[in-house]
């Protein structure tokens, strides 16, 4: 008898994870698919600076600082995010800062080069930087 019980009790703690109704998988995936098709592609600026051997920590600190504060002064910048090489791979040519904007068009992103608080971002940062790559691109 005990091992039709704990036969029942496994089929009954099976049974509880419920599987997703088809229609409901369907519908879900149904938004994915109108959402994707619904918004619009977006251009993506992609910056990579190599600091100057001379740039202290403190120095690289306030260029980041500055950058990270332009998407709150600069309002067509529409996403924004930044991080550190940490690649495995030795590629990176000593280009160790990498900032990521996002624009819903180029004559936003023209603009965002243009603005004033970029300009004055180019201050800052230009005495620290020995080598950038910027690439823009559509997202698909």
């Amino acid at each position: 008898m005990k091992p039709i019980i704990t036969l029942f009790t496994a089929l009954l703690f099976a049974s509880c994870g419920e599987e997703p109704r088809k229609e409901e998988t369907e519908k879900q995936n149904k938004t994915v698919e109108e959402n994707t098709e619904t918004e619009a592609p977006k251009l993506r600026h992609v910056v990579l600076f190599k600091f100057k051997e001379s740039s202290s920590a403190e120095d690289i600190n306030l260029v980041e600082e500055a950058f990270n504060a332009l998407p709150s002064k600069i309002d067509v910048i529409k996403g924004y995010e930044w991080g550190m090489n940490n690649s495995p791979e030795s590629l990176n040519k000593d280009l160790t800062h990498c900032f990521l904007l996002t624009f819903d068009n180029e004559d936003d992103r023209d603009t965002y080069l243009t603005h004033p608080d970029h300009v004055a971002f180019g201050d800052i940062a230009g005495p620290h930087i020995a080598d950038v790559l910027v690439v823009d691109y559509w997202a698909n």
